[in-house]
Order: structure tokens, then C-alpha cells, then sequence
């Protein structure tokens, strides 16, 4: 896929939280599927198989009704700097979510979706970049719980 800026958009919070606490949360399905998804969303993972080539298939359920179905197929997989992937099912994009350790006791968390064509990227533009910060919050109440 292209990876003109166009194309994407990009989310990015700083933690307090080590880079390695931070990466458990997403490695760890048990963790990931507590904070996973915006506000309200439960999450039932089918098959979470973090490795090149693993499959993610999840069901998303929203907080008044709809079961979201998910899959996805692991491109790259470093742990604690990159985990990317492609999705199976609409709507379609890759996704990189980065790692970054900024000291001891900080890091920094990103998401980039990256879409075919600028036009679907701004057709998605104003539902998802809300709802990755509210990803992001989730997953900072789980690290601090």
C-alpha cells in the first residue's frame, strides 16, 4: 500500500508506563482484549496469533447493539517497536502500531492506518481518529489499574 500521508492517519500518546508494560498489553490477548476498541466495546477473540503471517480474528461488540466482525492477518512482529498488520475485512487498511521507549518509566504509543486511497482515508478520518484517543485511554486505565 502506498504510504503517502494522504493516506493515513495517525494517533500518538505518551505513557507513563515502561515500553514493556506497555507492549504486554497488546501482546498479551487476555490484557488486549480489555482495552481494545473505543469506548463501550467488549471484545471475543477468535484466534490471536501474534506472529508474520498469525491471524487476528476478534468479534467487536458495540455498547448498545452490533457484533463487528474483525480479521486480520500479522505482517511484522518486533516486539516492544512494531506490530503491523492487514486487514481481512472491511473496512480495509494496514495498521502499524509502534513502540517507543522514551526512558525507564515512559514510552510512547502510536497507531497509523494506512489506506488505499486518500479518499477512503478521509471518509474514515472523522469516525476513527476519535476513537483511537479513546483506544488509548482504555489502555491507559488498564495500565494504571
Amino acid at each position: 500500500m502506498n504510504a503517502n500521508t494522504q493516506n493515513q492517519i495517525l494517533n500518538i500518546r505518551k505513557l507513563n508506563f515502561p515500553i514493556s508494560k506497555v507492549y504486554n498489553t497488546f501482546a498479551n490477548p487476555e490484557l488486549l482484549k480489555i482495552w481494545w476498541g473505543p469506548e463501550g466495546f467488549t471484545n471475543t477473540f477468535h484466534e490471536f496469533d501474534l506472529r508474520r503471517g498469525g491471524n487476528w480474528i476478534l468479534t467487536m461488540h458495540g455498547p448498545e447493539k452490533g457484533n463487528y466482525e474483525n480479521s486480520s492477518v500479522f505482517k511484522i512482529v518486533e516486539p516492544k517497536k512494531l506490530i503491523s498488520w492487514t486487514r481481512k475485512s472491511q473496512p480495509y487498511f494496514d495498521m502499524e502500531v509502534a513502540f517507543e521507549k522514551v526512558d525507564e518509566a515512559t514510552s510512547i504509543i502510536s497507531f497509523k492506518m494506512i489506506f488505499d486511497t486518500p479518499e477512503t482515508c478521509e471518509k474514515m478520518r472523522p469516525f476513527v481518529a476519535d476513537k483511537n484517543e479513546e483506544n488509548f485511554d482504555r489502555l491507559e486505565r488498564l495500565l494504571s489499574s
